[in-house]
């Protein structure tokens, strides 16, 4: 089989690939991103209106009493901003301070709650992920990473795009940490997405499938096993102590692991070959000369350098920290959170003279800090005036499940569960509010919890709806590779092909387990 011939850059832009390889210029533009066609122009210029009118909507229906008046300010707020964040009038920072403002005026938050956002563990993990990541950026660490990446397995775009699948893939057991897992890996991905012709001006399905594949592999590999996130072990104590089933790690593991590989590795298939399919013109490095120049670039950077040196034994530190964080009582009589434990390596990189770094050269996107600020205060005034749970008790009392088969109820449940990460930012809150409902409704409807309860835990981690939806969607979505509706159309595949993916194991190997009843039992 031969290779596709890699395309030539055109004649006026011979030093492309030094261009995409000069990684200490690039920076996370906080520049709006242009509309991809006329739909996307229509849709900024309906966005405006649209968002105040379904503002006004919402704050304006009839109450009803199980609603609270500053619930039903806070579901007009978000509301708002959703219409705006995926239409885009105006930058989504512009729209998260919007928000933050409305969220004072309308009284459904307390300006303290509001402006405490900025403080909240994510937001500082996010920050110092970025100065880690700027490390190895100045360091050049991160371009022999993808210099090494792209001539290894990336001789064309399925198999780089597998290589990064494969890396989020071993990643996800060792760091429970899903921003850091995108910070760490983002240098990469912008590097090996340029080598194939995809730029921030200029994105193309490549790009597209890179960053979106990446989402879907953090988010859901997550899933594989229950220290995946802080969620998954709350959904374990809750099974325990509402069910009264305990849940082992290879209990979650041999249910959660396969449907989530499966899952990502079909998404890796049916986006590049559906979705946003990949022309055969863009399969291979689209630079002159090809994987011999990249070869030669590779063999330009010589032995390791101090900085990288330095670089891989301070991440080397901190990964050890993240990885060993269910020791650290034992080791150190304190827990080193993944926060502190990037803390202690911004401390090092930026330290005078042993450092790598100079404050002014951490390329920090306090625009996207913005952005996640608005989208927590947003999703914190959901949490805590009841919005949220109101919503998700509508979304299960509509639909009565007495007498159903078992099949049809595993259905509707893990449906619900699957999808109603578009109404909440924070997993854990939507496990404290999902998972007593979903116990509490398998006993009333007389099933086990179990067989209800664990398989609804495995779609806690699954945020891949919008670009509001966690915080690695937050990263990758200022990259400006893809659109809001994009992330949806992919993300809305990834939970459809996931929840199919469910049901088919409730039937067969979830019941070979002993985990779910027949599929078409009815309860007495």
């Amino acid at each position: 089989m031969t290779s596709p011939a890699p395309l030539s850059l055109p004649a006026e832009r011979p030093d492309r690939l030094q261009e995409l390889l000069d990684m200490e210029k690039m920076t996370l533009s906080s520049k709006g991103r242009a509309a991809q066609g006329a739909s996307e122009r229509w849709m900024r210029y309906l966005g405006f209106p649209a968002g105040i009118l379904a503002f006004l909507l919402v704050f304006y229906l009839p109450a009803e009493a199980s609603l609270s008046g500053a619930a039903q300010a806070g579901m007009a707020c978000f509301v708002l901003a959703l219409v705006w964040w995926v239409t885009e009038p105006f930058p989504t920072y512009v729209t998260s301070l919007a928000l933050m403002f409305l969220l004072l005026v309308t009284r459904a938050s307390a300006a303290k709650a509001i402006m405490d956002v900025l403080g909240m563990e994510v937001i500082w993990l996010n920050l110092l992920a970025f100065i880690l990541s700027a490390m190895l950026v100045k360091t050049r660490l991160a371009r022999r990473l993808s210099l090494w990446l792209v001539l290894r397995l990336g001789k064309n775009a399925g198999q780089a795009l597998l290589a990064f699948l494969l890396l989020q893939m071993v990643l996800a057991p060792l760091i429970p940490a899903t921003a850091a897992r995108c910070v760490m890996t983002l240098p990469l991905m912008l590097v090996v997405a340029a080598i194939y012709g995809s730029t921030e001006e200029s994105p193309n399905a490549f790009g597209k499938n890179l960053m979106l594949l990446n989402l879907v592999g953090i988010s859901v590999l997550s899933s594989m096993t229950m220290t995946g996130s802080s969620a998954n072990l709350i959904a374990v104590g809750l099974i325990q102590t509402m069910g009264g089933h305990r849940v082992y790690y290879m209990d979650w593991a041999r249910l959660g692991a396969p449907i989530a590989i499966l899952t990502t590795v079909l998404m890796w298939l049916l986006g590049q070959k559906l979705l946003f399919r990949i022309p055969k013109a863009e399969r291979a490095p689209r630079l002159a000369g090809g994987l011999d120049r990249i070869r030669a670039k590779y063999d330009e950077m010589g032995p390791l350098s101090t900085g990288e040196r330095k670089a891989i034994a301070i991440f080397g530190l901190v990964l050890f920290l993240w990885m060993t964080d269910i020791f650290h009582l034992r080791w150190f009589g304190v827990e080193v959170t993944a926060p502190f434990a990037a803390l202690l390596g911004a401390v090092i990189v930026l330290f005078p003279r042993w450092g790598v770094l100079q404050w002014a050269e951490a390329d920090i996107p306090w625009h996207l800090l913005i952005f996640s600020a608005g989208a927590y205060a947003g999703g914190l005034a959901l949490d805590d005036t009841g919005a949220a749970e109101w919503a998700v008790r509508k979304l299960f009392g509509g639909v009565a499940l007495d007498g159903l088969p078992f099949g049809v109820t595993f259905t509707v449940i893990m449906a619900v569960m699957m999808y109603s990460h578009l109404l909440t930012t924070s997993k854990t809150v939507r496990t404290m509010i999902m998972l007593p409902i979903i116990i509490t409704l398998a006993k009333t409807l007389g099933w086990d919890p179990l067989s209800l309860a664990l398989p609804a835990a495995l779609c806690i981690d699954w945020v891949v709806g919008l670009p509001i939806s966690g915080k690695p969607n937050v990263i990758l979505f200022s990259t400006n590779q893809y659109s809001v509706m994009e992330n949806f159309r992919y993300g809305m595949a990834t939970c459809t092909l996931g929840l199919v993916l469910l049901v088919i194991s409730a039937a067969t190997w979830f019941h070979w387990l002993g985990i779910t009843p027949s599929f078409w039992a009815v309860a007495r």
